[in-house]
């Protein structure tokens, strides 16, 4: 079994994702790069390597049930256990979303993609986070999500734009991750939900004022986690963000 700590980090073949793996491949780490598309996937695989990380691909399409569960049995054997998950791979859903015209299939996509995949990707690598010493998982939220900065603010700057989809869809997120922490609460595996922050991303056609290396720094943090660290928590660079 390989000895360095092992991460799978979805939507790692660019923007934060990328930095995440990157981030932990420089702390040691080996680290699965999960993507749908295989040359985006390979070629972050290589820039990786290229920098001394120890990184493999892991073909991996979050919506798939089978595809999830291929990436599980890849991971298996090739490290034999799992000591962080990094759930990163997201969607807008579509733009716009004002909750009046919204095309309902942005809902779905954004629910599948960022609720659902997250659960699905969870349940079928927490076989091999339990063969660890101190599993960790991060997801990767948003402060859109935040309904106490929601009902707070009209400003975009504080709410993003209106949003019935993808915001939305990381307030349950947040919802979800805190019953994980609860149902694992005797389990040493700390779950936490991490925020980027507004980082240049193509989500956001790179309107950000973050650079994905700065988003990327609070999800390295959750996932080093010492042992009696948090869970259920829900954290920005900042400190915790109100729910």
């Amino acid at each position: 079994m390989n000895e360095a700590k092992i991460a799978l980090v979805t939507g790692a073949n660019k923007g934060i994702g990328y930095e995440i793996a990157a981030g932990l491949g420089a702390l040691g780490w080996t680290v699965g790069v999960g993507a749908r598309d295989e040359q985006r996937r390979e070629t972050a695989v290589a820039k990786l390597r290229a920098a001394g990380v120890d990184a493999f691909g892991v073909p991996l399409d979050v919506t798939d049930d089978a595809s999830v569960t291929a990436a599980a049995t890849l991971v298996s054997e090739r490290a034999g256990r799992l000591d962080a998950l990094v759930n990163n791979a997201g969607v807008t859903g579509g733009m716009p979303q004002q909750p009046t015209t919204v095309d309902l299939a942005a809902v779905r996509t954004a629910v599948e993609t960022n609720v659902i995949g997250v659960l699905r990707v969870t349940n079928a690598m927490l076989p091999l986070l339990r063969r660890s010493a101190s599993p960790r998982i991060v997801n990767m939220s948003s402060g859109v999500g935040s309904l106490t900065r929601q009902a707070g603010s009209l400003d975009e700057r504080d709410t993003g734009p209106l949003s019935a989809a993808y915001s939305p869809s990381k307030t349950m997120l947040n919802a979800v991750t805190v019953q994980y922490a609860k149902e694992l609460r005797d389990t040493g595996i700390l779950i936490n939900l991490a925020c980027p922050g507004f980082v240049a991303t193509d989500l956001n056609k790179f309107r950000g004022t973050r650079t994905p290396e700065q988003g990327a720094a609070i999800a390295v943090r959750l996932a080093t986690l010492p042992d009696g660290g948090p869970t259920g928590g829900y954290f920005e660079d900042a400190g915790e963000i109100p729910w």
